[in-house]
């Protein structure tokens, strides 16, 4: 009954975002800086992006919620226009059609945002995104809180709840959701397995999780997922073959430590979550367990704003009780398997406009059966081993988001190319250079 009611209220939520969308003014602007009145560089390192200052975390903390901006009683809306030139090393055989098999100018994606103050002590991030490569619509990351702070013993504490969608999209870390690199093409190859916390489960759930910063310095959270309905995912675009259903309500948690030394900040932290999930929906055979373990850090040199320099690492370690799947495919049941993730990146933003990231990512697990049905209808079983390992570089460049721009808070910029290089891609590392991709991309905030 209570998950019913979380997967209902969350559902309350998503429908009051997507009316907002269609009821507000369809020409809003960049509304988190109309609604503090900083400039996006305050709150973003490279003045445009995912990526958070100290004081980026604290608004994200405050539930979106702060003002001070004096076009703050414009609607709370945004958009977010994407596109791209992607080329690889070699050929593709597995392109959309309509798109060459290389050398391809996309148009990623146009977003509409609900982004800041709802109400009170209430605000939210919510995405609805058209994808124009496969020509649909559906409702991404969304984050609605509530926030609110008191002073226990003089000690200050922010406490809220989070209502989302996406395990960790919530994070004021950038470990997964929003984690390096923050741009991409659907038209670029890429390793094809991840762990399940690390976006395996993006807008097929409804979650509820409590949170509190003590001091400054210690942060907690913990809460839990359930699968939204069939109807539900259907209604906000989820595409039937990319759904995973979980087996009653799936714990989330996440602590981390932080501190910031005059411009020099640190944190460490440990998340996690476990679930039990009915392989392709189906139920005959009982569930699947997912148990994901992980650890991240993060040091940041903000003395400066002319040279931030960044350092962010996470590991995440899943182990897999497959006995679901293996039964559904004839295998061993009691077989057990696990994946390793590994992601680092580092970078250097010249005066927030200017930037350098280099970013490596190595996946290992067990080896993995798939069941493959040949054009004569007959089956077999082809194993092999997840392993991926591949590297990006990115050159940014965002003209616009700092205090006194020309255009400034009504639009912003961001141009990147970006190169990246595969040694391994699921398992094989012969001719894995055939994918490394070379990408120009263009994203324009309005």
């Amino acid at each position: 009954m209570k998950i019913k009611k979380l997967s209902l209220i969350f559902s309350i939520f998503t429908v009051a975002i997507i009316t907002l969308f269609t009821s507000l003014n369809a020409n809003a602007l960049p509304s988190f800086s109309r609604q503090t009145g900083a400039a996006c560089s305050q709150c973003h390192t490279q003045s445009f992006g995912p990526n958070l200052t100290p004081f980026g975390r604290n608004f994200k903390l405050g539930g979106y919620t702060m003002g001070g901006g004096k076009e703050s009683n414009i609607p709370a809306v945004s958009g977010l226009v994407s596109g791209s030139f992607t080329n690889t090393n070699k050929d593709q055989t597995d392109v959309p059609a309509g798109y060459n098999k290389n050398n391809n100018f996309t148009f990623d994606s146009v977003d509409a945002f609900y982004a800041g103050k709802i109400y009170g002590k209430v605000g939210a991030f919510a995405q609805l995104n058209y994808d124009g490569v496969s020509k649909k619509a559906q409702m991404d990351n969304t984050d609605i809180r509530f926030a609110d702070n008191l002073d226990v013993m003089d000690t200050p504490v922010t406490y809220g709840i989070s209502l989302n969608n996406n395990p960790t999209v919530q994070d004021l870390w950038n470990t997964t959701a929003w984690g390096f690199p923050y741009n991409g093409s659907a038209l670029q190859p890429g390793a094809g397995t991840s762990s399940m916390i690390d976006g395996m489960l993006s807008a097929q759930v409804g979650g509820a999780t409590a949170y509190t910063m003590i001091n400054d310095l210690l942060y907690l959270e913990a809460g839990g997922y359930t699968s939204l309905s069939n109807g539900i995912q259907r209604g906000i675009g989820i595409p039937t073959g990319d759904r995973l259903e979980i087996d009653g309500a799936a714990p989330y948690w996440r602590m981390a430590l932080q501190k910031d030394w005059k411009g020099h900040f640190f944190a460490v932290g440990h998340y996690g979550m476990m679930a039990n999930v009915f392989p392709e929906r189906n139920r005959s055979a009982g569930s699947d367990r997912y148990t994901d373990i992980a650890f991240d850090a993060t040091y940041q040199y903000m003395a400066n704003p002319k040279h931030i320099f960044e350092v962010k690492t996470t590991y995440i370690y899943e182990d897999q009780k497959l006995s679901a799947w293996n039964v559904n495919n004839g295998l061993n049941p009691n077989a057990k398997s696990y994946l390793n993730t590994f992601k680092f990146n580092t970078s250097y933003t010249f005066d927030q406009t200017y930037g350098i990231t280099f970013g490596y990512n190595n996946v290992k697990g067990s080896n993995v059966s798939t069941l493959e049905t040949a054009d004569d209808g007959t089956t077999s079983y082809s194993f092999g081993r997840p392993n991926s390992d591949y590297y990006t570089a990115e050159l940014v460049y965002v003209p616009f988001g700092k205090s006194g721009s020309m255009l400034a808070p009504w639009v912003n910029l961001r141009t990147s190319l970006q190169y990246i290089g595969f040694a391994k891609v699921n398992g094989v590392t012969q001719q894995s250079s055939d994918n490394n991709t070379f990408m120009l991309n263009g994203m324009l905030a309005f």
